[in-house]
This record gives structure tokens, C-alpha cells and sequence, in this order.
């Protein structure tokens, strides 16, 4: 399936009045697509990473990024260089000191997150915003381990970044309404559309969509079709654009697992018990496109179905 064309360009004038330096951590998909859209609307942009070659990978998904966006008449090469020179690559959590807005977008593992947060809060400014990208663990206990709980908040970005019109804003017990207020002035300015989620497992988008992937593999599982037949049935008979089982792969099995489990463990019902042969696949090191098998196989010339 191809990609939609991605979003056009904003003048790069946008940017919310209270927040003009925005940190993110993690250069991955989601955080070199947070970074294209931010540098895009205006904003200086910083991102860490524990790896600098992530960033060099991040930059170069960018520029090819832009440049399509170029090609395609939907921004002008003088925006693009000039969207390429506001991003730079913040070495530690010191280089954030001056940042207005966090967002950290590191794998959807809550450990992880929680200890980026405890060794991110002491290298902030008092009146930064800190953010995450997760796709499903608690705002409000992520943001219970930091120093300003009120300034913490849920920005949900969907992937790819550039190209989906959506974002979910969900608000900790704590969140203030300046903070909220003055985020969704940042997503407005990033043109994306809002939805509003209260703070439970897996907010809105990922609490119906991922228990219906988990469905399909249970399909698969079970043997009631094959991948080839459940995909094209949900693609021609539900009018998806992208089977479940392609899409799991493009979202990452892993992911997709991680965001079961959060469901399963903080819904506590048996509905949301992540399949078998998801959990297989994950422990075999088949996550998808990214690693190059999940339930297709992507090293050769077209995918192909791995059952």
C-alpha cells in the first residue's frame, strides 16, 4: 500500500505563543516525524538520543521527507532548508535547559519512560512542559515520578506523523488547565486535528483498534484464514486501507503487543489477552517492517505472507 501524500506545509510562522524550543527524545519513527512537523511549523527543535548515529538515520528521514513534500508542490525548498537548519541534536538532557516543551517519544516500555522522566526533570527550566507519546500507559502515573505532575500531559502522535491528521490529548489527574491550554495551541499550530481522551488503558484510537488486530491474529491462530485472506477481507469487505495484520506489522509487533498488555493488565478483563502467536512472533525478533519479518516477509522484492 502506498503511502498518502504527506500533509502541506505551514508558513512557519504558527508557533504557539508560549512554547518556541520543543526537546525530543528519541529519534525513531515517531520522534523524527514529531521533529519534521514541529521544524515544519516554526519551532526550534532539540533531539536526544542515546545513539548520535539515530540522529544522522533521523535527519536523513526527514530531508527525504520534506523533499517528497517538495516534489509534490506541497513546500516551498526554501522552507525546507530552512525547517532542516531550526533541528539539532541535544547530546544530554542539559541541552533542554531552555526548552519551553518535551516530548519524549521513547519505546512503549513504562520503565524506561519513568526513568527518562527522573533523570529529565532536574535539567528543565520551572515553567517546561513535559509530554509523552505514549500510545497507551497512564499520564497520570507517568507524570507522578516527576517534579511538575501539573505540567505534565499525553500528546499522542499517530504514526506516520507527517501524514495522519489526528492527535489525542489526554490530560493526567493532575494536568493544569494552562498546560493543556497552551499544548493544544502547539497541536493546533502543528495543524493536526484534536481528540480529547480521558486517562485510561490505551485512550480512544489504540483501545479499539488494537484489541481488532488482536482479533485478527487470533483469526490467523486459529486457522480460520490465512494472513493473505484476512487481510484483503478487512481491505475489500470493511474498506480498510491496510489489512490488520499489515498494519500490526507496520505499527510493530512489539508495540502492539506492549499496548495488550497495558489493556489486559488495566482493564483486567480477558478480552484484551494478547494472542499467543503475537507474543511468538515477538519473542522470535519478528516485529514487522522494522525488523524485516513479522506476517510478511520483507527481504525480498514484494512482502510476503509468513502463513
Amino acid at each position: 500500500m502506498n503511502a498518502p501524500a504527506l500533509a502541506s506545509v505551514t508558513d512557519g510562522k504558527t508557533a504557539a505563543a508560549g512554547i518556541h524550543k520543543v526537546g525530543i527524545i528519541g529519534a525513531g519513527q515517531m520522534g523524527n516525524g514529531i521533529a519534521h512537523v514541529a521544524a515544519q511549523a516554526g519551532y526550534r527543535v532539540g533531539i536526544s538520543d542515546l545513539r548520535p548515529e539515530n540522529f544522522d538515520k533521523a535527519i536523513d528521514t526527514i530531508t527525504r521527507n520534506m523533499t517528497r513534500q517538495v516534489s509534490k508542490g506541497l513546500m516551498k525548498d526554501g522552507d525546507m532548508r530552512a525547517a532542516l537548519g531550526r533541528i539539532e541534536y541535544a547530546p544530554s538532557y542539559e541541552a533542554f535547559g531552555d526548552t519551553d516543551l518535551v516530548i519524549e517519544a521513547a519505546t512503549e516500555e513504562e520503565s524506561i519512560k519513568r526513568k527518562i522522566f527522573q533523570e529529565l526533570c532536574p535539567k528543565l527550566k520551572k515553567g517546561a512542559i513535559i509530554a509523552s507519546n505514549t500510545s497507551s500507559i497512564s499520564i497520570t502515573r507517568l507524570a507522578s515520578v516527576t517534579d511538575r505532575p501539573e505540567k505534565f500531559i499525553g500528546i499522542h502522535f499517530m504514526n506516520p506523523v507527517p501524514v495522519m491528521q489526528l492527535v489525542e490529548l489526554i490530560r493526567g489527574i493532575a494536568t493544569d488547565d494552562a498546560t493543556f491550554l497552551e499544548t493544544r495551541k502547539f497541536c493546533d499550530a502543528l495543524g493536526k486535528s484534536i481528540s480529547v481522551s480521558e486517562d485510561f488503558p490505551g485512550f480512544i484510537v489504540n483501545r479499539i483498534l488494537l484489541p481488532m488486530i488482536n482479533e485478527a491474529v487470533y483469526t490467523l491462530y486459529e486457522g480460520v484464514g490465512t494472513v493473505d485472506s484476512i487481510d484483503k477481507a478487512m481491505r475489500l469487505g470493511a474498506n480498510h486501507p491496510m489489512g490488520p495484520l499489515e498494519l500490526a506489522d507496520f505499527i510493530g509487533l512489539d508495540t502492539c503487543l506492549s499496548i495488550m498488555q497495558v489493556l489486559h493488565l488495566g482493564l483486567s478483563d480477558s478480552k484484551y489477552r494478547p494472542c499467543p502467536l503475537l507474543v511468538k512472533y515477538v519473542e522470535a525478533g519478528w516485529l514487522g517492517r522494522k525488523s524485516k519479518r513479522g506476517f510478511y516477509d520483507y527481504r525480498g522484492e514484494k512482502p510476503m505472507p509468513t502463513r
